[in-house]
């Protein structure tokens, strides 16, 4: 049964890359990426050095910081591995998903400078270790939350091949919402716009890349209806 399943797995990356349109299609994502991360770089610190004061936040206002570092760094790490597995399992469905990332963060990155917000202030308390996390982060490219909406664009994207693969991304999204919060890294704003935006993202990706999702769902585990 092993060796039939692995011979299932290989056969589908021979008759990937043995395809022209896949190979065009996969350079094409790859190379998106890159420009979507080069942009983002720039973009971030534009925002960073131009931020401007603080504004008071519902949440932020009405509870103390957490020390969620080392969720807020090292969570989204397994949940990228997570994903990567799934997509490495299928490889028609990659150039779909890293198309739809990219447009995802060059989005984002023109979000973060058009409001030039400065970060919620924040003390860190002596039991803190040492607010590295903060020192990993742009801290001006704000809106929006990228921890809350990459998960929530891997659910809309993954949701529909399974049910299992929907809640557990939903529920990072929430997760990661409520950590970012807990530590200050984000406005209210930041979290709860994510939602709405990255659905206009996952709906752009479906039409401007139309031939990749139509591959990206129609690999071998097909769609489960019902999502």
């Amino acid at each position: 049964m092993y060796y039939y399943n692995m011979e299932k797995f290989v056969h589908r990356y021979k008759t990937a890359f043995t395809s022209r349109d896949f190979n065009f299609s996969l350079a094409i994502a790859l190379v998106s990426l890159v420009l979507a991360f080069s942009f983002n770089y720039f973009t971030s610190n534009y925002a960073t050095e131009h931020a401007g004061n603080q504004v008071t936040d519902i949440v932020l206002s009405n509870i103390p910081i957490f020390n969620v570092d080392t969720i807020f760094i090292y969570g989204p790490v397994v949940l990228w591995l997570f994903f990567v597995v799934i997509l490495l399992n299928e490889p028609k469905r990659i150039p779909f998903a890293l198309k739809s990332v990219a447009l995802f963060i060059v989005i984002r990155a023109i979000f973060t400078t058009m409001t030039h917000l400065g970060p919620y202030p924040y003390d860190i308390p002596e039991d803190f270790a040492t607010g590295f996390a903060r020192t990993m982060t742009f801290g001006g490219d704000l809106f929006f939350s990228g921890h809350t909406g990459l998960p929530f664009l891997m659910a809309l994207m993954l949701g529909r091949i399974h049910k299992y693969y929907y809640f557990v991304f939903i529920g990072a999204a929430v997760f990661f919402g409520a950590i970012v919060l807990l530590g200050h890294y984000h406005y209210t704003i930041d979290v709860a716009a994510a939602f709405f935006i990255t659905y206009t993202i996952y709906v752009l990706s479906c039409k401007w890349f139309k031939k990749d999702m139509k591959a990206f769902y129609s690999a071998d585990e097909g769609m489960v209806n019902g999502i």
